[in-house]
């Protein structure tokens, strides 16, 4: 079994970059839902938003996917990690 990226590195790169923590963890359709999903939701909050509404409140939609694909890469990570660390 190939050796997978550390946790902490994979954990860096989905914070810097949306869906490149689930390539990382080999996932790279997964990544690709995040990423278009991120675009999506970022969107679709940006154009119902109200116009008092600030930055954040206008990209929480996105924002918000973002957040979820951290841990999801991460936890991934960690599983793998620990695996091939037993085996």
């Amino acid at each position: 079994m190939k050796k997978p990226p550390h946790p902490y590195l994979v954990l860096a790169v989905s914070v810097l970059l949306p869906g490149c923590g689930q390539v990382l963890n080999r996932q790279p359709m997964r990544g690709l839902m995040f990423l278009f999903f991120t675009a999506l939701l970022g969107t679709i909050t940006f154009i119902t938003a109200p116009p008092t509404a600030s930055l954040i409140g206008h990209l929480a939609g996105g924002i918000f996917v973002y957040a979820l694909s951290i841990p999801d890469a991460y936890r991934t990570a960690r599983l793998r990690w620990t695996i091939w660390a037993k085996v």
